[in-house]
This record gives C-alpha cells, structure tokens and sequence, in this order.
C-alpha cells in the first residue's frame, strides 16, 4: 500500500468478536452502518449484543440498544446465559436501551408520509445520554410490517443510516431473511441502503446445523472473501473460525522428539520433528490407540504436558488399556503431565469440538497432542466441513510450534493404497502405516514409514509384534513383496540362487549355466 493509499484507508473500529475482525480486514468501518442479515436461530442478536457489550468490555465504548420486537426486560434476561450482565452496564450509564417495541393491540398502518422522526429524537438522546459509539438496531424490519413499496422503505432506511452517520456511531441493523436462499432482505432493497452487508446463514447438513458467516460488501475496504463457520456458545458467544488464520508463517524447529518406540525414532532418522504432524494410519486392530500411548508415554517420562482427544474410547477406557502396556496414565494426571478429554464427535458440530480442544490447548499448554482417532470426527459432518476442522486443529498445533499425533482408520484390513478417505495426509509432516500382512497362512502385523518431510527415513517394511509390554518393532521383511498392496509375493531360495548365477561376476559360469551346463563346467544333459 502506498503513502497516499494509507492516507485514505478508511478508519477501522475493532469489534472484539473473537475471529470477525480478521475476516473483515481488522474491524468495520468506523462511524458506518452495517446490515446482518439472516434466518432464525442464525445468531443475529447475539453477534449484535456482543459487539455492545465487547466495545463496553475491551475499548470502554459505551452503547445503546434499540428493539423493535423484544421487550427490554426479556433482552436482560436472555444474554445472562453468556455471562453478560446488561442490568450492570445499564445501572453504570454504559448501555442504554431504547425500547421501540410496539404496544399490546398496536397495529402498524401504513401511510404516506411515514417517518422516524421520534425514533431518531429518543435516539440521538440515549447515544448523548451515555455517549455511545456503538448503536445496534435490532429486527429494523419490523417497522414495515405493512408496507408493499419497496421505495418507501428504501427511503427510510437511508434516513436512519444518514442520521446515525451524523451521530459519529458505528451501527448494527439486523435484518430477518425468510430463507437461505431468499433476497436478502424481505423487501430486495435493504442491501443497497447499508454501507456493510453480513450474512449469516444455519444451513442443514447431513441433519446438523451449521452456521456460517459472509462479508457481502464493505463499502471502500478489503474484506475476506466466502464463507466462515462459527460457532455460538455460553463461555464466548459468536466466534468465527477463519481459515485465513492458517497462515504458512510458524516457525520450524530441527530438535527431535521420541516416538517413545527406538525403532520407530531410528526409522525416522533420530526422532520427530518437535514440531510436526504425525499422521498413524491403518485398519481396526493394527496398534494405533497403542502408538499413541507410546507416545505418550514419551511424553510422561521426558517430564512434559501431553493432552489426549479420545473419540470412541472413554477416559476409563483409555487408561486401563494403557495400565496393561505399563503406563500408567491416571498416576500421569496427577502429577499435572498429562489431561485426557473424551467426547463422541456426534454430541456436537465440528466447528464446536474444534473451538473446544482450542480452549483446552490454551489452557493446558501442552507439549504433545494426541487425537484417537480423527476418522470418528470424519463421519460426524461434511467433507468440507471435516477438512476445515482438520486444517483448524493442525495449524493451530503447528503455530504453537508442539507435536500433535493423530491417528486414522482405514476401511480395508488388506493392504490397498487408501490413508485417509478425505485427503488430508497432505496436511501432516510424517505418516507411519500400520497393515495386516499375511504370510503362509499367519496374520502378522507390519511397519513402514511412508513420508518425513525435511530428512531422510528408513524406507524398509518391518514386522512388529505386540505384547504386554508394548509394541516391538523387529527386523524387516525379506524375499517377500506386495505387502501394502495385500497380495504378496514370495521369492524362494532357488529363485535366488539361479538369478545369482545369472549375473554372476564369472562370464563363463554365466554362460555355461545358459547353456545347461554345471559350475565346473560339465553338461547336466546325457552325451
């Protein structure tokens, strides 16, 4: 951007919902007016009440609140559940509310000189009252409940946001939408008023909701482009969860971490990368939830924090499987080394597990993450929608620079080429395949690292045996190929030997043996 550019960026108002104001750009324009638009139940009060109450809370900017449907008593006691006491901010002249809701009996009539003047006198006096630089004007739409011309309420509208522009205030409207799929606002005008437009959607997917948010317009800034899932929930409200957060800037560290399996460290070449992605792929029964505990156990005994997402196991559970490798993780928990968080991915939405397992991250501050397994969170929402969970969760590790395990299951017991079903082994830094291997008739069990960015890795394919001490990996498979394609082959001793006589060093064993002749030179035919 150059001098003169920057001169006349507009002047932004950051608006303290946590991941909005990156996707719009670093907040909306100050002393503008902004249009939210959605369906029911998409979050259009809340998202407003939380702009008032975050500008009282992080930048002391006091605000005023005007309803046109819900009565201001009912609007207190609704946002208790997030933990905001309006009552508070209201008692301490830091919130004013303007109640323009309609009275029992009233009907609304349309006539032809309609106008707001006494909306904007009550108006103009709570923003003085409590000098407010945020306004929110919630469910504008309902003061043309009767009208038909779109130009009267066209005009109107531009009348409230030319006088809210004179006031120096930054303004919210929300506005109701009939459906997803509708104009988006009731009578196909308002967009065109509004110098912002937000739309915020809950669409049903795969019978779950799912919000997300969209920029449609920011008149003279830059602005992030599509849509942004978020999330609403008691502990922070709105939150949006931009992937324009996963940024390839983190940094890169050469130390190495154990596996908490020698082999294994000495297949990668020392170790993983402290901060990598660690992708453990293969079918039911192949040792995954085992590696993890290994690496776990790494963990436990180098003295640093590690935090397990189980998804089809319960804490119990986990433990006591853990109990009979010899790591004891309930004794882990009590010495502060290690938390283990359970929930079936199905209890919520994609975006809520992800926006948990972040709090607890933060909370925790772990040094390792494990999560058993990501193929559960597969089956609970879409293919878009699991990806940018996946992506969410793995960029966030890696920019806290910590080693994050996850592991996957595939769907064929038998080799096949599958890792994941949906792509995202190009997400991680190290992938290790567990697969069943069957030999003479025996289903034994084999290793192999498949990719470790930034070095070198042992290419072979070893066996390893589980018992009560955990897993052994041994030495690695010979004179047998096809292994992870499920159909073996074997190359038997003599097989060897006559291709070992055939290239031989010695050019006339080489040819006599060509010729059907022995090594010392005799025929092997009758004369």
């Amino acid at each position: 951007m150059t001098t003169d550019e920057a001169a006349w960026a507009l002047e932004r108002l950051e608006t303290g919902i946590p991941g909005f104001d990156q996707v719009c750009g670093g907040g909306l324009p100050k002393n503008r007016t902004t249009m939210v638009a959605g369906t029911a139940g998409s979050g259009k009060t809340v998202m407003a009440m939380q702009f008032l109450v975050a500008g009282v809370r992080e930048f002391d900017e006091s605000g005023v609140f005007v309803t046109f449907e819900e009565a201001p008593d009912d609007l207190v006691e609704n946002v208790r559940s997030f933990g905001w006491k309006m009552q508070d901010l209201i008692d301490r002249k830091k919130v004013a509310v303007v109640d323009a809701t309609p009275e029992p009996g009233e009907v609304n009539v349309e006539i032809g000189s309609f106008d707001l003047s006494a909306l904007m006198a009550r108006l103009e006096r709570a923003v003085k009252e409590v000098g407010a630089k945020r306004v929110i004007l919630d469910a504008v739409g309902a003061l043309f409940p009767q009208f038909t011309d779109a130009n009267i309420v066209r005009r109107e509208l531009h009348r409230i946001a030319v006088g809210l522009r004179r006031l120096e205030v930054t303004t919210l409207l929300t506005m109701e939408r009939v459906n997803e799929d509708a104009t988006i606002g009731r009578f196909g005008v308002e967009e065109f008023v509004a110098d912002n437009v937000i739309i915020l959607r809950n669409r049903l997917e795969q019978e779950r909701r799912r919000r997300t948010i969209e920029i449609l317009k920011l008149r003279g800034a830059v602005h992030q482009k599509g849509e942004y899932t978020f999330t609403v929930d008691s502990t922070s409200g709105v939150t949006i969860l931009p992937l324009s957060d996963v940024e390839l800037k983190q940094g890169s560290s050469a130390k190495r971490v154990s596996s908490g399996v020698p082999t294994i460290d000495k297949m990668c070449g020392g170790g993983m990368y402290r901060d990598s992605i660690i992708l453990v792929s293969g079918a039911t029964g192949t040792g995954k939830t085992l590696t993890v505990t290994q690496y776990i156990k790494a963990a436990i005994e180098a003295g640093e924090r590690a935090l397990l997402f189980g998804s089809e196991e319960s804490r119990d559970q986990l433990a006591r499987n853990a109990s009979s490798w010899g790591v004891d993780y309930e004794k882990a928990e009590r010495d502060g080394l290690l938390r283990i968080t359970c929930r079936y991915p199905e209890t919520m939405g994609l975006e809520d597990h992800l926006l948990l397992m972040r709090r607890e991250i933060d909370e925790f501050r772990p040094s390792r993450i494990a999560i058993d397994s990501l193929s559960a969170f597969e089956l609970s929402g879409s293919r878009r929608a699991f990806r940018e969970f996946v992506l969410g969760l793995t960029s966030y590790i890696k920019k806290l620079e910590i080693t994050g395990m996850i592991t996957n299951t595939t769907p064929m017991l038998m080799g096949g080429a599958t890792i994941t079903e949906t792509h995202i082994s190009t997400i991680t830094d190290t992938i290790i395949l567990l697969r069943y291997v069957e030999l003479y008739g025996e289903m034994r069990r084999g290793l192999t690292i498949l990719k470790m960015r930034g070095t070198q890795h042992e290419k072979n394919i070893r066996e390893y045996v589980i018992d009560s001490k955990g897993m052994h990996v041994q030495a690695p498979f010979r004179g047998i190929h096809g292994i992870l394609t499920g159909t073996p082959t074997y190359m038997f001793a003599r097989e060897r030997e006559n291709l070992s006589d055939m290239f031989s060093l010695d050019p006339s064993k080489s040819r006599n043996k060509a010729e059907g002749g022995s090594e010392d030179g005799s025929s092997d035919r009758e004369g």
